[in-house]
């Protein structure tokens, strides 16, 4: 059963990962925005912080209007009637939500290794164990967002998912700190924000990428990425069982 469900995973993740490298240049628009912050409020941002603690910031962002939005594809999959054909084949509910989810992390990996790279370029220093530990947290976060993203899209009237994701994400981006470290807010903004699970999985990758691998911030982000996890997978899981029944 479990190697079934393996194989039909990879074989899933291998379908849309072809179909991502068809259009390669969606990979780097995904990025565009991020990258822009980076090269046109970086060098503002350097006069009064680092670089490690803007690029973490942007990564978080990336991860957010990457992965969180990777519901689109189930949209257009349910409207041409894809998953109709696929719900009568004995693929698993697990395998239909995660050969989707790692191709949408693998894009994830490349964009911020594209991120990290410009922000070397402009100055950034993290430690070589910080960044593998930081890439590692993206991921996991990544995989939680994607499957989310999924749930929502199969819940919601497809004609509202975008505008209600776009409005969902640009506070979250904001209220995790992404710009500035939420410190700097005043009292009640910083409080607000600390509702946001993204503002812990932020401030453990700024701790990892300035060369601090063992605090207690490192450890609640990776407590809370993994929690956020375990919910978007089982979350995701379930809506494509029902809606695949």
């Amino acid at each position: 059963m479990i190697g079934s469900a393996a194989r039909d995973t990879w074989l899933l993740f291998r379908h849309n990962l072809a179909i991502t490298l068809k259009q390669k240049i969606g990979i780097v628009i995904g990025a565009i925005q991020p990258l822009l912050f980076l090269v046109l409020f970086g060098p503002l941002f350097a006069t009064i912080g680092t670089w490690e603690t803007l690029v973490p910031g942007l990564i978080i962002q990336l991860g957010l209007m990457s992965t969180g939005m990777a519901g689109f594809g189930v949209v257009f999959e349910r409207r041409f009637g894809v998953l109709e054909r696929l719900r009568v084949t004995p693929v698993s509910r697990l395998a239909l939500l995660l050969g989707r989810v790692l191709n949408n992390v693998v894009t994830l990996i490349v964009q911020t290794v594209l991120l990290v790279a410009v922000g070397y370029a402009f100055g950034l220093r993290a430690p070589a164990a910080g960044l593998l530990a930081g890439l590692a947290l993206v991921v996991v976060l990544g995989a939680s967002l994607a499957s989310l993203s999924y749930a929502v899209a199969l819940t919601i009237d497809e004609n509202l998912f975008a505008p209600v994701m776009s409005t969902v994400v640009v506070p979250l981006v904001l209220l995790s700190g992404s710009f500035l470290p939420m410190s700097m807010a005043p009292v009640w903004l910083d409080v607000l924000s600390r509702l946001s699970p993204f503002r812990y999985v932020l401030e453990a990758l700024r701790d990892l990428f300035a060369g601090r691998y063992v605090t207690g911030t490192v450890g609640l982000g990776v407590a809370v990425t993994a929690a956020l996890a375990v919910a978007g997978v089982t979350i995701g899981t379930r809506v494509f069982g029902r809606e695949n029944a």
